[in-house]
């Protein structure tokens, strides 16, 4: 009992072995095998092998003369599985260019075991017969192209695009009409719709840049430097456009030099002084303030515009004096 256990053992293990050493097999085909020029077909690459050995289906490069064209590369798909046995099949869907009986050659893969790499190629080569039209002359005549056809115009063709233009054109006159009439009740004209807004004046172009530098917070921040540059050039771009000082390019002793003629109140002569002196003394010696100083400045500047900005007079008070 134990010799027959020992030979089906024996025998079990030669025929795996054997399933395992058979190379698998590789066939190909085209779908279908005529075809006209132009049209598209299938090469169809088949691998019968054990499930246990490795392949892998090549990647199609076109001939360089054009005559094929490769389309598109469908997944793997298993056809039929037999205990260990399986095949398994790639499509690669191509149209060809060229006239005749083409060959596309052995189909090859790649086949990988325990020691070896190697390219398993197909029995046969694979054939493609592609036809063309063929014309008979004898009876049929080849015309040249016919020339442009030209159509009587009619007007109802475009009577329906004339009759919405004028709606519109009419809707528009009457809603500018419209529009004039309710600005004229106001005394205003049409045309002070499209007219530029006039400039601010620079103390109030100087408040809004304060108020924003204010909302910042950029010395609370250390940014100490970038707050002193701020505030000089709100100060500067005041001046140049309250008195045209050309403050923008000057050094902050030019600036109170020019400033000499204007006249000024002293605590604001003084207050512009401070700013700028505390402004070279952070952006230059990186000398660092204190709170208290940062507010100081910025109390400073507000109050320079405010108190050097123009005189607004009302018109009625003026007409009685």
């Amino acid at each position: 009992m134990k010799r027959l256990l020992s030979i089906t053992l024996l025998a079990l293990l030669a025929l795996t072995a054997f399933a395992q050493s058979e190379t698998p097999i590789v066939t190909a085909r085209v779908e279908p095998d005529s075809i006209f020029i132009g049209d598209r077909f299938d090469y169809v690459i088949e691998i019968e092998k054990d499930q246990v050995q490795t392949t892998l289906f090549p990647d199609f490069t076109p001939p360089e003369n054009g005559a094929v064209e490769l389309i598109e590369v469908l997944p793997v798909d298993t056809l039929e599985r037999d205990g260990r046995r399986m095949k398994i099949a790639r499509r690669y869907r191509l149209a060809a260019f060229e006239e005749g009986l083409l060959n596309m050659g052995a189909a090859g893969v790649l086949y990988a075991d325990k020691n070896i790499v190697d390219t398993l190629y197909a029995r046969d080569s694979v054939y493609l017969k592609v036809a063309t039209f063929e014309i008979d002359s004898t009876s049929q005549s080849i015309y040249d192209l016919k020339p442009q056809m030209t159509l009587q115009f009619k007007f109802a063709e475009i009577r329906g695009y004339l009759l919405w233009s004028l709606l519109i054109l009419v809707l528009l006159g009457v809603g500018i009409y419209l529009l004039h009439r309710y600005l004229e009740e106001r005394g205003r004209h049409l045309k002070d719709i499209f007219k530029k807004a006039p400039p601010e004046p620079p103390h109030v172009v100087a408040i809004k840049a304060l108020e924003a530098l204010h909302h910042q917070k950029l010395w609370q921040n250390n940014k100490h430097k970038l707050y002193y540059s701020l505030l000089t050039d709100i100060l500067r771009t005041y001046i140049a456009g309250r008195w045209g000082v050309g403050a923008m390019e000057m050094t902050s002793d030019e600036i109170l030099t020019a400033m000499r003629s204007i006249e000024l109140p002293d605590k604001a002569r003084m207050d512009l002084t401070s700013i700028l002196m505390d402004g070279d003394l952070v952006k230059f010696a990186k000398f660092t303030p204190e709170a208290e100083q940062n507010e100081s400045d910025y109390t400073k500047a507000y109050y320079f515009v405010e108190e050097t900005k123009p005189v607004e007079v009302d018109p009625e008070t003026e007409n009685e004096d």
